[in-house]
């Protein structure tokens, strides 16, 4: 022991048991392999019940569940978790405004005035969709949310040798700090935490990535895009001078291909998590949709208006119940807001996980005109499929005088003057989603001062001005 009265981060959570209940490497790839559909369902039952009894200890989910009714001893079995009303960040907001400074959601307080509790970890969200959230982590928590994401770049080939450049944000923000743990705690590369545009300058990242050797990029596609750009512009040559092998981060519907040219042929892999959950599922080497890791996490798809869970194939929000996360802040039905559908086929790697589609887009950053359910990022993936088009853009909804709601996307272009050009994308648009959109051009970074995407590691892709 440390000699304190209180146990240190690393005595709080013990490794062996964690690499042993959570397999790392060519173990978890053997897991996934072996562990029948009903072995992990008895698992994820057993972590979800224990996940529960930490439930009640806590203010938040006490009132909201003894609101509906629920009492403890009510859940039982693994089905019942579509007993518990589910949340959302509105949820977690209003809690702070109601119990300042951080809510009654983070269960440090439920130790007792007596009580012992762990280390905590506190970081914040982005703030993409609005003000940052307080973030809260055991260390137990906290190195399975690494370890999960470790086995990500464990999947994709990460080398002892190779160097990372992560462009994840910095400051209170979780993301750049838990990949930075990540790296370091359960791999032997080299790690860049060169972060944002707005923490480290993009002309300054690509010039270190030459000198560095970086073979490696991890953050947000629209970042990542971005420093191509910026490499071309100090003649830097990626693929060349900048032999990247390797990204991996959130590539949402960007086109990884896209992404892989700009960077000299890399190989590309997508994962999808938040801040809450921490990594969710990933695109292994067999690139067919993302494996879920459902021995740490249940993931639920809900209808966006009802609550109700969908059928496979259907395309709804994606609600997390963490099953690992029974230290500080449990994280029990949280309802992301992001859309995504079960993959229905039969793994080609022959996984017992399931897949999902990845991101499809956000239901409460959905555009609904004239019947049709329109989300930014789709827009945007189907303009700048056109070779003319530089990568970036920016939705704005409106409503006029009759009530006649309407989109337009600005697209950057490398001639804002070509009104053919304008015309031939949106025929696309209107081919693709059988409605029409609006399409203004733009000359390189004439969208930045709107996506902010030389500061944020996720830009904004649409300004909703109907309800302004």
């Amino acid at each position: 022991m440390s000699g304190l009265p209180y146990p240190s981060y690393f005595e709080a959570w013990d490794h062996p048991r964690m690499v042993r209940e959570y397999p790392i490497g060519d173990d978890f790839f053997r897991l996934m392999r072996t562990i029948s559909r009903d072995e992990l369902r008895a698992l994820q039952e057993k972590r979800f019940l224990k996940l529960v009894e930490r439930g009640w200890q806590i203010p938040f989910y006490r009132r909201r569940w003894q609101a509906k009714g629920i009492e403890a001893g009510d859940i039982r079995r693994l089905e019942d978790c579509a007993k518990l009303p589910t949340y959302s960040k509105s949820d977690l907001m209003e809690s702070m405004a109601s119990y300042p400074p951080f809510g009654d959601f983070h269960g440090i307080d439920s130790f007792g005035r007596g009580g012992v509790r762990p280390p905590v970890v506190l970081h914040t969200t982005s703030g993409t969709t609005g003000m940052p959230q307080p973030l809260f982590f055991g260390p137990w928590s906290r190195e399975l949310q690494n370890l999960m994401l470790a086995r990500v770049y464990h999947a994709a080939g990460l080398r002892p040798d190779d160097v990372v450049h992560s462009v994840y944000g910095h400051g209170m923000i979780n993301g750049g700090h838990y990949v930075r743990e990540t790296v370091l705690h359960f791999t032997n590369s080299l790690f860049l935490s060169a972060g944002t545009g707005n923490e480290t300058r993009s002309a300054q990242q690509v010039q270190l990535m030459k000198q560095f050797g970086v073979t490696v990029i991890i953050g947000f596609a629209d970042y990542i895009k971005k420093l191509a750009q910026v490499a071309d512009e100090e003649g830097i040559k990626p693929g060349r001078d900048i032999k990247i092998r390797l990204i991996i981060g959130h590539m949402g519907r960007e086109s990884k291909e896209a992404i892989s040219e700009a960077w000299g042929g890399a190989q590309v892999y997508d994962w999808y998590g938040v801040g809450d959950t921490g990594l969710v599922a990933f695109e292994a080497p067999d690139r067919d949709g993302m494996y879920v890791m459902e021995d740490g996490h249940y993931l639920e798809i809900l209808d966006p208006d009802t609550n109700r869970p969908l059928a496979d194939g259907e395309q709804g929000n994606m609600c997390v119940t963490v099953l690992f996360k029974d230290d500080i802040y449990p994280c029990i039905r949280f309802d992301t807001k992001d859309v995504t559908a079960v993959k229905t086929a039969a793994s080609p790697s022959g996984f017992n996980f399931r897949r999902i589609e990845g991101f499809l887009g956000r239901s409460d950053n959905m555009v609904k005109l004239r019947g049709i359910n329109l989300y930014p990022i789709a827009i945007g993936a189907v303009v700048n499929e056109h070779p003319a088009t530089a990568g970036e853009y920016i939705c704005v909804a409106t409503r006029d005088a009759t009530g006649r709601d309407e989109l337009t996307i600005t697209v950057e272009v490398r001639d804002p003057a070509d009104q053919a050009l304008r015309e031939e994308l949106r025929d696309r648009l209107k081919a693709r989603f059988g409605i029409d959109i609006q399409v203004d051009l733009a000359a390189r970074g004439g969208t930045a001062h709107l996506t902010e995407v030389e500061r944020r590691q996720k830009a904004i892709r649409l300004i909703d001005k109907r309800f302004s």
